[in-house]
């Protein structure tokens, strides 16, 4: 036996319930999406933030390098991210030798890079370039810019406001 649904009009129940479901997703969704945003046309207040990027090992050769780029515009992707190196100071780097001490290396040299940004003041401050985090102690950093990269780089210092 066939029962007919209740016909209002062309529509049936379902057929009205579902327009209504689809109509208050797309309101919601709209809502969401294009709705009142206080953040995006209200000017925001930054908090400028220095960082201090430790690479170990590199080839002394790269200190003079690094200078005359100095400073150099922060990269990640391929895209600017805003901030940029302002500084590199550069300390001995010293290896363990086969009898247990430890000895100059004069081929390689550690790299102390300074770099500034800014970032959006908040009750906690997270601080980002580009997708990475930059916090005292991270210790896979890579430091990219126009023309100075370093990877496995550690944060040593990290100070905000002025």
């Amino acid at each position: 036996m066939e029962q007919k649904a209740k016909r209002v009009g062309k529509f049936n129940i379902i057929d009205i319930i579902a327009v209504i479901l689809i109509l208050a997703v797309a309101a919601f969704l709209g809502w969401k999406l294009l709705g009142p945003d206080d953040t995006a046309g209200a000017p925001r207040e930054m908090t400028k933030v220095t960082y201090v990027v430790k690479v170990e090992g590199v080839p002394a050769e790269l200190y003079e390098n690094c200078v005359t780029h100095l400073p150099s515009p922060l990269m990640a992707s391929g895209a600017l991210v805003g901030g940029k190196i302002v500084a590199v100071d550069q300390e001995p780097y010293y290896v363990l030798s086969a009898n247990g001490e430890w000895i100059l290396d004069e081929s390689h040299t550690t790299l102390l890079f300074t770099a500034e940004t800014e970032t959006p003041t908040a009750a906690v401050m997270t601080t980002k370039v580009g997708d990475q985090e930059v916090r005292i102690g991270k210790t896979d950093y890579i430091l990219k810019s126009e023309f100075i990269e370093f990877a496995d780089g550690t944060i040593v210092d990290v100070r905000w406001g002025e």
